[in-house]
Formats: structure tokens, sequence, C-alpha cells
């Protein structure tokens, strides 16, 4: 080598090289050295002696890591991969030395790799396939401390390789009729501090090229937890989830949620499928390494579209300094998706606590909601309490419990005369403490709609929320089924299909969804359809979802396809659903002995004081078998218990045989609905 300080070592299984020759192309292309071609060298002797001299003097070292390595327990690249690890360990950390590379979906979790491979970003070039971002990183990573490369003659050789339109500086050209994107004057700063402040940075700090305007739609995926024992998987969620938070703040974004993103978390599916499944144009993944007080964290922002790299940063600090990591990532991928940032600033840095304990137990309590289970929701209002106590102002943690409590009384966790106030009380403290939290003030209206039975507030709370967080795929839902509640389809529908386009794999939006759509189905007969699609698509998602193969039997039953009906709600996993589902499907296969037996252990457990939330089943069996006067009387007796799904009584369709009777109307004006 002439220069070999500056040169690349590309290490890699015979298998994959054709890949390697690809990356050595495009790299060569650009101007760059690159040892590739093994089969220069003859004899055993010659071939170590001189690929360990290249690896002692290369600047950069990339090992090329696929379903091919993983698969080769021996072989000569495991030992080229050893000795760079070797050579790091006479480094400083500061130095960018190793870049590891991924052909395939070869995940970074459980590859077969030397762990100071895990320590630093990955860049996954799909079958070798270069982008300009990647040799304009590899250029930087290379020129020497303080100069920077001369990117316009190296950028001329990839386009020359590529057939891309490049502009001067090695990016995409935009349109002329496309306004620059520019940051506001803070957001600059931030950014600014996150490339050029005193901080211990690893990677590059290269300019985050810019794309095209108008694909500005991101999913962040849940950041992979590479401690080493693998304990920090809360704290690598709560990044994520954080992210996606902030960059939700930018009304030019759309911004995946985090129901959908999460579906992919553990899986190492190609970026694009996931892309084409999330509907977004970019994919931002990462990973989070901690030990004791020590944080590391990598993120990159990758084009679904072609697999390719647009921004990437690692980020050495202290543990206490992880608000400031979020924020700067954030501004970052702003920056990367060329998004204008208004005046008002929406990624100002945030400082909602200063207790590392407190920030800690909150991320505890997202990490166990996300069980969706009995014990993960008590775990969850424990942990936001506990962070309540450490910092009383900890607006974040206040609306957690909102959550936590919301969706324990929501779903029958706890009775909801208990849960529903606590909720209130906890939106509440949460809307004082950040007036502008449009989550709250959907909790608070939740619990007005399904608990209060206050419309007019319920209302009013909706247009709060979506004042503040219209972009919110939360605050989206909570105003469709508001709306759907009181009648109001057509609105619903757009709610839904906001929120749907921002969350597209939201089970719960997808309930919502299929509720306007019965509920559009006197106009469109065919949204039943519609509709039974929804529930299919929920239990692809979340086989265990709780009542979906209730809710599915009933929306069979409505199309007249009874055996279907039956299976489902034998399928079905709760067992209050489980029996108020058979009665109503056995009595429609005209199965009379069978439907009275579900019916019978129905009201057993509607009279135990133990039970609660089975008077509202009971009323849509009586209603549904056309015995009105039992079912105004389980109606009475749901009213009566605050029945957590007594609230949709008026677009509830099993209720159809009850309409035409006066009883129905008294019953509506008594919940203060419009007949």
């Amino acid at each position: 080598m002439t220069e070999p300080s500056r040169a690349v070592f590309l290490s890699y299984a015979s298998e994959d090289a054709p890949a390697a020759q690809r990356i050595a192309e495009a790299l060569r292309s650009a101007g760059i050295e690159v040892w590739f071609d093994r089969e220069e060298l003859r004899g055993g002797d010659a071939w170590d002696r001189r690929i360990r001299e290249q690896i002692h003097d290369c600047g950069l070292f990339i090992p090329i890591i696929s379903a091919n390595s993983q698969a080769r327990l021996e072989g000569y690249f495991r030992l080229e991969w050893k000795l760079a690890v070797e050579r790091t360990h006479l480094m400083s950390d500061r130095v960018a030395f190793l870049m590891p590379v991924v052909i395939d979906d070869t995940g970074d979790a459980r590859a077969d790799v030397p762990e100071r491979f895990r320590a630093v970003q990955w860049t996954r070039l799909p079958q070798g396939q270069t982008s300009v971002a990647f040799v304009d990183r590899v250029q930087r990573l290379l020129a020497p401390a303080g100069t920077a490369p001369a990117i316009g003659g190296a950028v001329s050789g990839v386009n020359a390789l590529r057939g891309r339109q490049i502009g001067a500086v090695g990016v995409r050209r935009r349109p002329a009729w496309l306004r620059p994107a520019l940051l506001a004057a803070v957001s600059i700063a931030l950014v600014g501090s996150a490339y050029f402040a005193a901080e211990r940075f690893v990677l590059s700090k290269w300019a985050a090229p810019t794309v095209a305007s108008g694909d500005k739609s991101v999913a962040v995926l849940p950041f992979v937890d590479l401690s080493e024992k693998h304990d920090q998987e809360y704290f690598a969620d709560g990044m994520a989830e954080e992210i996606i938070d902030l960059l939700a703040k930018v009304p030019e974004l759309k911004v995946i949620g985090r129901t959908s993103s999460f579906q992919f978390k553990g899986k190492t599916e190609d970026l694009r499928n996931i892309g084409k499944a999330l509907d977004a144009a970019y994919v931002v993944e990462g990973s989070v390494r901690r030990s004791g007080d020590h944080l590391r964290v990598t993120a990159q922002l990758i084009d679904a579209r072609d697999g390719a790299h647009r921004w990437s940063d690692t980020y050495d600090r202290d543990a206490s300094d992880i608000m400031k990591v979020q924020d700067e990532i954030a501004a970052s991928l702003v920056r990367a998706l060329q998004v204008e940032v208004a005046a008002s600033n929406y990624l100002q840095p945030r400082s909602p606590t200063r207790n590392a304990e407190a920030y800690d137990s909150y991320l505890r309590g997202m990490h166990a909601l996300d069980r969706y289970d009995t014990d993960g929701m008590e775990r969850a209002i424990a942990a936001f309490r506990r962070s309540l106590a450490l910092d009383p102002n900890f607006s974040s943690a206040a609306e957690g419990l909102a959550s936590a409590l919301f969706e324990s009384s929501e779903f029958g966790i706890v009775r909801p005369q208990e849960g529903f106030e606590q909720t209130r009380s906890a939106a509440n403290e949460a809307i004082r403490l950040d007036p502008k939290s449009g989550r709250a003030h959907a909790f608070l209206g939740g619990v007005n709609l399904k608990y209060d039975w206050n419309w007019q507030a319920a209302a009013k709370e909706a247009e709060t929320a979506l004042a503040l967080s219209p972009n919110d795929p939360v605050v989206l839902t909570f105003a469709a089924e508001k709306s759907q509640t009181l009648g109001q389809c057509n609105e619903a529908k757009r709610f839904i299909d906001d929120s749907l386009a921002r969350d597209p794999l939201n089970s719960w939006s997808l309930v919502i969804d299929a509720w306007v759509n019965i509920c559009l189905a006197s106009v469109w007969p065919d949204r039943l359809q519609d509709a039974e699609r929804d529930y299919r698509r929920i239990l692809e998602i979340a086989p265990a979802h709780s009542y979906t193969h209730y809710f599915l039997g009933v929306n069979l039953l409505l199309e007249g396809k009874v055996d279907a009906a039956v299976t489902e709600m034998q399928r079905e996993r709760t067992q209050d659903g489980r029996l108020a589902g058979l009665a109503l499907a056995y009595f429609a296969a005209r199965k009379s002995k069978e439907a009275d037996s579900m019916l019978a252990e129905l009201n057993k457990k509607a009279v135990s004081p133990d039970e609660w939330g089975w008077e509202n089943f009971l009323a849509e069996a009586y209603a549904f078998r056309d015995q009105k006067d039992e079912a105004f009387r389980w109606l009475d007796r749901a009213y009566t218990s605050k029945d957590v799904d007594l609230y949709r009584v008026k677009s509830n369709a099993l209720f159809t045989n009850l309409k035409p009777d006066l009883r129905y109307k008294v019953f509506l004006h008594k919940m203060n609905l419009p007949e």
C-alpha cells in the first residue's frame, strides 16, 4: 500500500466474495484504497504474514457479516476479525477503526461475532449494494484529523458507478422548486451541540445527507439492548419511545406509532419489508449499551425503499445525560429528513426530571405497560407511582400513571369506580404539570366518555387533545371512539383512518376501525366485511388479544355466518367473552340447550360479589334473543354498576331488537344520549 494508514481492509467469508467485490469497487471508484483480492497471495506463510501486516496498517477494518459468516464456525476471516479486535486494544476509544457491514437480514443481537463488534454501529448494505452516504462516511473516517475529504472527486466516481444524479457535496440534488430545509436557530444550535460539543463521540460526525421532500414518514424501531447482562431492555425501549414522542411533535413528519413499530421487536426482517409493512419511507434503528453510569447509544436512519443508510452516529455519555442524547438524536433525524422546524421550536431541549432514579422507574413502568396483562399493569402502576414519589413534578410519570390506570379500568382489571376515579386524578395531575399533554387530556376524556357518560366533557377533551397533539395515534383513536359512540360515524372514520396511517399495527385502533365500519354498515352493508378484515388483522398481529375472537364472532353473526361465529366464540381466551359469545352464537345456531347453559353461567357470574363487568354482556344476550324485559333489567343493572361497556349502548348492533321499544328511548335519555 502506498498510504497504508488511509486504506480499507475488507474481511469476509469466501461465500460473500461477490458482495465484497461490489463494496470494493464502489470504494475504489471513489478513490479509496481497498485491500480485498486474496487471489494475489499464494502460500500459507506469505498469506498469513501479509494479512497481519495489512490489518496492522489499515485505516479502517470492515468485517462483512451475513448468514454465511454465521454458518462458518471456522474460517480465515475469523482470524482476521480477532486480529482486528486485538489492534483496537491499543487504540483510544475515540478512534473509529471497526465498521461492521451486514449484507443480509442477520441481526446484531445474536450474530456470531467478537463482542467488540457490538460496541459500534453496524451498517447494512443488502447484497453489498453501496450508497453515497456509505462511501461518504468511509471517506470521512479515513480523512486525517482536522481535514475534510475531497468529496467532489469521490462523488463523481460513485455517480459513474451507480448512475445517480449527485450534487457537489455528495447528496441527491433536489428539484429547484423545493425550498431548502432550514432549522430554526435554536434547533441548529442543538444539532450543533450533538456534533461539535466536547463529548466523547466515537463514530464520524459526517453531515447527514438530505432526502427528497415529501418522503417524511419515519418509523422508530425498538432499540436493541447490547448490555453485557442484557438487562436493559426497558431502557432501550424507553429510548426509542422517547424519540418517537419527540419526532411526533414536528407537524411536517408522519411518525409511525410505537405500538406498530414495536411489533418488530427482536425480529430480523429486512428493513425494506418493515418499511413497507408500516408504510414508512424511513426506518430508525439503534442500540443501547449500559455499564454502570456509562451509556453508549447508536442510531441510524435507513431508507426503507433501498436499504441505504442516510445518517448514523454513536453517543458515549454518562447515563444522566440520557435526555440530551434523545434530543440530539431527534434533532439530527429531523435534519436528515430535511424537515423545516418552525420558529416555535418543536425540538426544544426538555428537562422533565433531573432525578435519574425517577426516570429509570418511569422507563420500567412503560416497559411493564407493554405486557397488557394484569401483572404488567400492576407493575406499571407501582413503577409510575414510585417515579412520582421520587420527583412529584415529573409530568411524564403522571401521564404514564394515567395511561396504566385507564387501561386497567377499561379492561376490567380493577373495578370501574376505583380505576376511573384514580385515572381522573392522575390525568388532572399530568395536565397540571404539563398543560400541553394531549394524551393526558385524552385519558381524562376517556373517563368522561366511559365512566361519567358526560358526552360534552368528552367532546371538549377530545377537541383539546387534538389541538395539542394532532398527530398522536392515541389521541386520534380516542377522538374516533368518542365520535363513533355518539353516532358520528363519518367523523369517526376520518379520525381512525388518520390514526391507522400513523400506527397501522395498533390493535385497539383496528378494533375502533371495525366498530366504525359496523356503524357505517347501515348505509354501506359491505362495511361488515371491512370490519371482519380488521378483526382478522388484529389476530394476525396479536393472536392473544383479549376479546377479539368475541368481537369477530359478533361481526360474523351480523353477516349471517353462524357456524363461523360459533368457532370464533369457542376460541375466545377470556372467560366472560367466551361465555357471552357462545350464548349468542349457540342461540343463532338453534342450539337452545347449549345457549341456555351459557346464559345460566353468565347469570351466576353476574350475581357473584367478587365479579364485575358481566351486566352488559347479559343485556346483549337477552336483547339478541329478543327477550326485552330481561335485556332492560340488565341494562338498568349495568347503569347502576357503571359497567365499562355501557357507553357503547347507542352504537351496539346487538341492541337492535330494543330500538322500537319506548324503554330504549327512555334509557338513552337517562344516559343523556340523543335518540
